[in-house]
């Protein structure tokens, strides 16, 4: 079996304290990072992810255990040579500091450059690329002061991206940002994780992103930490045991959570596709219950001579509407 870019060897982490028993959030951690893979870690809050990813990159010192990079101990190795090997991108952004874009992302290059810290044409290519693969090209002349925490962040990931080390660990990279950037962050780590080789974990709360492109999934809950594709981890419950929570539940079949409602009237969806689905969410959201084989009314799909229309029927009179709006007020005019 080959060499992981990372692996940890009954890692326990935590706080240790003087005077009292140390604070343990995890322990017996035998954990393996491939080159050329993308992980999400996931967990509730407070479980403990943002520690692991600290003593993983050695900012922390475990309670018992080790880390290894390439098979070393990460303790063991000095610094210029722990930040060849692994890059860090944290919650936090930066100070904002009279510096812009491009000097912030130039930073990256300095495990690889000389004392006096000049940059040298592959440096300025190493950045030009870091930029554009984030898309902050036109962020690179800007003065951080004038920047969104979203935008500064993109930059941070740039950061490391210019670093060039084989491991990069990520604590929430996209949560300043809009859903669109999210999505295109999480793609651009995925391709850099199968194209370059590079080895990937990224902490972060947005399953859905986590579920369509991580390769492997760190499921961490109190006491324990489930491995597996994100698949199996779906269907043999973990997910939905790990984030289970009162009057929420993870729907395995449309891979989102879903609030339990079961106080109103059941409600007989007809039919399947996009528009039922999204009838099936307004009818949820609004308090009613699906009941696939009969309700106190029926709502189906139909057409006339302008489009598709909504069917209603409530004891055996039938309504036509054009909008989910107009279905839902008729069900409440009805004291349904």
């Amino acid at each position: 079996m080959s060499v992981p870019a990372l692996q940890t060897r009954n890692l326990s982490i935590g706080y240790p304290r003087r005077r009292k028993a140390d604070i343990c959030l995890a322990r017996a951690l035998n954990l393996r990072l491939e080159p050329g893979s993308l992980v999400g870690l996931l967990g509730p809050n407070g479980v403990g992810k943002s520690t692991l990813l600290r003593t993983l990159a050695a900012m922390q010192a475990p309670l018992a255990g080790q880390v290894l990079l390439d098979g070393e101990d990460a303790r063991h190795m000095p610094p210029p040579q722990l930040a060849k090997s692994l890059s860090l991108v944290l919650t936090n952004t930066p100070h904002p500091v009279l510096m812009n874009g491009f000097e912030l992302v130039a930073l990256g290059r300095l495990p690889h450059s000389d004392w006096l810290g000049k940059l040298t044409d592959g440096d300025r290519a190493a950045i030009n690329w870091a930029l554009s693969a984030v898309n902050a090209g036109e962020l690179a002349d800007q003065v951080l002061t004038e920047l969104s925490d979203g935008q500064l962040q993109k930059l941070m990931i740039a950061r490391a991206l210019a670093q060039e080390t084989a491991i990069m660990l990520l604590d929430e990279p996209t949560a300043f940002l809009d859903l669109p950037r999210r999505v295109e962050v999480m793609r651009l780590l995925k391709r850099l994780a199968h194209q370059s080789g590079r080895a990937i974990l990224v902490s972060t709360h947005d399953l859905e992103q986590a579920l369509r492109n991580c390769d492997q999934l760190w499921l961490m809950r109190e006491g324990a930490m489930l491995v597996g594709t994100p698949e199996d981890l779906v269907l043999d419950g973990g997910m939905a045991e790990t984030f289970r929570a009162d009057g929420i539940s993870f729907d395995e079949s449309s891979g989102a959570f879903a609030v339990e409602t079961s106080a109103g009237a059941a409600i007989h969806v007809k039919g399947s596709g996009t528009r039922e689905s999204w009838m099936r969410r307004a009818l949820e959201r609004n308090g009613y219950r699906l009941d696939p084989a009969a309700g106190v009314a029926d709502v189906s799909l139909g057409q006339n001579g302008q489009g598709p229309e909504w069917h209603l029927t409530i004891d055996g009179r039938l309504s036509r509407h054009h909008l989910v709006a107009e279905v839902l007020d008729a069900l409440t005019d009805a004291g349904l």
